[in-house]
């Protein structure tokens, strides 16, 4: 077992929030007394990073030549190497504080290749577990709390090593007939991946987020979710607001806004209640 909690927020489709919710719950988590790192595996734009203003500091390393070892870099069997050249320095490299709490490892644009590099493995465990590796050998011992992930929306290597890694999945899913069926789908897919590799994946939370409950389809999914996800299902739900999009376009989260709208209020609350149902889930 794994001394440090680890989650991966994934769902096969993008724009359902996966970003704005891994972030929000690493900050939450921060706020309830953990140290948490966050993993950005979800492509190459940095949205992660982009959600507490560090993307550009980044940007300006991957043009300058000097944002190595990154990511991608962990996978790459010369991982072992550089780390005997640097030492820990190595894994601490990779890694930029945020202002609101969470350490991030940033995406970076060898993420493009990394999923082709990892089909070409002919050894199936091999090909995904290489990031439980480098957790297991060199972020456990960082001694962060809880490592979060954040998974691109599509199915393939790089999710794979992901949920591998992680055991532990949350899924954003908002209102709609094609995210409810795509929560169902990867409750099935999860349980194939274990059977096939002796590996459990649990569904550890689902997160109705973007909800408007002045609508009527919002509250009857509300009432959907519920039926279908009753042991994973969070607390509650994160309401739409206008200030977490705001506040994201501005670096931030919705924990930085100075004087939230009463929308911001309740996501605030509803993502420190989803972070503490989480982590009551991982520590089981």
């Amino acid at each position: 077992m794994s001394k440090t909690l680890r989650a991966a927020s994934f769902l096969d489709k993008g724009g359902v929030g996966k970003t704005t919710s891994t972030a929000h719950l690493a900050v939450a988590l921060e706020e309830q007394g953990k140290d948490v790192l966050l993993l950005d595996l979800a492509g190459k734009q940095g949205d992660l990073s982009k959600h507490f203003g560090v993307w550009s500091e980044y940007q300006d390393r991957i043009a300058d030549d000097d944002a190595w070892p990154n990511i991608a870099t962990v996978f790459d069997e010369s991982w072992g190497t550089i780390k005997k050249k640097l030492g820990d320095q190595a894994t601490k490299d990779l890694i930029l504080a945020t202002g609101e709490g969470p350490d991030i490892i940033p995406a970076h644009p060898g993420l493009d290749s990394l999923d082709g590099d990892l089909g070409n493995i002919d050894n199936a465990r091999d090909r995904y577990s290489r990031l439980d590796g480098f957790l297991d050998s060199d972020v456990d011992p960082l001694g962060y709390d809880a490592v979060l992930i954040d998974l691109p929306g599509l199915s393939n290597n790089i999710c794979y090593n992901g949920l591998w890694a992680a055991k532990n999945v949350v899924v954003p899913i908002e209102p709609g007939s094609f995210e409810d069926g795509q929560a169902e789908q990867l409750e099935r897919d999860l349980e194939k991946i274990g059977n096939n590799f002796g590996v459990e994946i649990s569904l550890s939370l689902v997160l109705p987020n973007k909800i408007d409950t002045r609508r009527t389809l919002d509250r009857d999914y509300l009432e959907i979710f519920e039926e279908k996800f009753p042991e994973s299902i969070a607390p509650e739900h994160v309401p739409y607001s206008q200030d977490i999009r705001n506040a994201t376009e501005s670096g931030q989260t919705a924990f930085a806004i100075d004087e939230p709208s009463t929308t911001a209020d309740r996501a605030q609350s509803a993502y420190l209640s989803a972070a503490s149902t989480l982590l009551d889930r991982l520590e089981d």
